[in-house]
């Protein structure tokens, strides 16, 4: 049987580093010389970076990926090929890939299939190709190339150059990361495969990009639908792949053009598959936030992050996100009681702060928080206090953090989760102020989970217990517990998901939950989108992330 020996390139990319994309694909090129393959496979958009959004409009930018497109061709012999994705065409602009090899670009595929759904709108940038299908031969192999959606689609491009005489196809993708999205993927490839054939190499993207996590996980799925390589997941990665493939089998229907790349390889040893094996599902998800949080300061410049350690649950995650990202160094935890703060949250913060080597520092924030009091009480007379003076709290904090960023260069994370921005349980200006949100994805379940996932990972109490036993508080009033405000999370979290994932309707919902608790939990969400317009971006892990993915008006009577 003949095989083919493709090199799984699993690289980082930064959106519009079209050069340092291009050097990294140039890296691992010489690797996959080095290790006698046939081709080396690289991710969607690779040279652009993905996804590069409005950048596309700009014409001067898909010239300029054009440009290191060309400086990798010239640097490819006639042993190895190369399929790198970019961006071609003017002025309709196409998701590409390219098939380089001996010094020039052998040829080119368009992407037949945009994504315009969750995450994705490449239909406001990008033409879908419409050419008539091609084969490469590559090392006397007959290849098809796809790009990512394309994959997805039954009987589309996928079955179909395996049909026209494909025996391997290579699919190259910028799949982001959601929860349980592995399985999705190994689903997927195996009905295309049950449609066509022939094995696929799926090589995806990894990084972080804004909002998006890409988790690598490239593989190789066989013929007979079974997954016979990995690569890792959440870090880049080389992998070495013989992919053995069928003799060419007589074709029933329209047989493609082929275009001769490469030569038959000459004799080599047999390589050791490399199947690395997924992650449980807290390992999982708590990697996809370490990688998203280190990408998105690595690739914006920042080195160095700060934010308010309550002695809380959600403060203590971050914390833990932070120090295991970035290196502890690098991390700036700011103590900022207050009246009502509590002294167990006091010392559960030092002993976080201890655990994980951090830098923390007290700021008590009575001070300020007397000082707006006293400036507002002419203006408040006899009002009885409310809500108004325990956001005042709030706010003086946010102020203190963005002071001390602006100060030292530092950026701020916020420790917001998804069940608190869900109804709007957060202080507009306050614990929303800053410039990246870890957790702003996780429901509040998961942040318990993942905080007995830190201790566990990291084999002893980094996190303390009573930390993550005590109830939920602001600690903006005395005595105040969550549970005061919103029902137990173990009510909360389901209902939020099927509202909020699930698309349900109140009319749906209140056929499984309490019809009053429905009424006030889904009216709190809907009212409470102008806050979440307003907060920073973060990680997304959900099927559907707040401002990506579920985009709903703030002027909205519909209930």
């Amino acid at each position: 049987m003949n095989s083919l020996r493709v090199a799984l390139c699993q690289i980082n990319t930064t959106v519009g580093d079209l050069v340092g994309n291009a050097d990294l694909v140039l890296r691992d090129l010489a690797r996959a010389e080095a290790a006698g393959c046939d081709v080396a496979v690289f991710p969607e958009l690779t040279l652009t970076g993905y996804p590069p959004e409005d950048l596309l409009l700009k014409p001067g930018f898909v010239a300029a990926n054009k440009v290191q497109l060309d400086r990798i061709a010239a640097a490819t012999t006639g042993h190895c090929a190369a399929i790198v994705g970019f961006a071609d065409g003017h002025p309709d602009v196409y998701n590409a890939l390219a098939v380089v090899a001996a010094g020039r670009v052998v040829g080119t595929y368009h992407k037949r299939h945009l994504p315009n759904y969750g995450v994705f709108d490449e239909q406001r940038t990008l033409i879908a190709g419409d050419e008539a299908m091609n084969l490469f031969r590559i090392a006397g192999i007959n290849v098809g190339v796809s790009i990512c959606e394309d994959a997805w689609i039954p009987g589309g491009p996928v079955p179909q150059v395996s049909a026209g005489g494909a025996q391997v196809v290579l699919n190259i993708n910028g799949s982001p990361y959601r929860r349980g999205k592995v399985a999705v993927r190994e689903q997927v490839l195996a009905e295309r495969i049950s449609e066509g054939s022939s094995p696929i190499v799926y090589l995806n993207l990894v990084g972080g990009q804004d909002e998006l996590i890409f988790d690598g996980g490239s593989m190789v799925v066989g013929a007979d639908g079974n997954v016979i390589a990995r690569a890792k997941q959440y870090v880049e990665d080389f992998v070495v792949v013989d992919v053995e493939v069928e003799p060419p089998a007589p074709l029933s229907g329209v047989s493609f053009p082929v275009t001769e790349v490469s030569a038959d390889p000459t004799q080599r040893a047999v390589i050791e598959m490399v199947d690395n094996q997924w992650l449980e599902p807290m390992a999982e998800l708590y990697e996809a936030l370490l990688l998203a949080t280190h990408d998105y300061l690595a690739k914006t410049g920042f080195t160095d992050v700060c934010f308010g350690l309550s002695g809380g649950i959600d403060s203590a995650l971050v914390a833990a996100i932070a120090a295991d990202a970035l290196g502890p160094e690098h991390v700036h935890a700011v103590l900022m009681p207050s009246r009502y703060s509590s002294d167990h949250s006091v010392s559960d913060a030092e002993v976080l702060s201890q655990n994980f080597g951090i830098d923390y520092r007290t700021i008590a924030i009575e001070p300020g928080h007397s000082a707006f009091l006293q400036m507002l009480a002419p203006s408040f007379g006899d009002l009885e206090p409310d809500v108004t003076e325990e956001n005042i709290q709030s706010r003086v904090r946010g102020v203190l953090l963005m002071a001390l960023a602006n100060k030292f260069g530092w950026l701020v994370l916020t420790t917001g989760n998804k069940s608190e921005a869900a109804v709007g349980y957060s202080t507009l200006y306050g614990d929303t102020a800053g410039a990246y949100a870890c957790i702003k994805d996780v429901y509040k379940l998961d942040v318990y989970r993942l905080a007995a996932y830190v201790n566990e990972r990291h084999g002893r109490e980094m996190i303390p217990v009573s930390t993550i036993t005590k109830p939920p508080s602001a600690e903006l009033r005395p005595d105040q517990r969550d549970d005061q405000s919103l029902p137990p999370y173990e009510e909360l979290d389901p209902l939020l998901e099927a509202y909020i994932e699930g698309d349900a309707t109140v009319a749906e919902l209140v056929e499984r939950f309490d019809p009053d608790m429905v009424k006030r939990i889904t009216r709190l969400v809907d009212i409470s989108e102008f806050k979440r317009r307003q907060t920073p971006l973060g990680a997304r892990v959900t099927e559907k992330g707040f401002g990506r993915d579920r985009r709903l008006p703030i002027v909205n009577r519909f209930r």
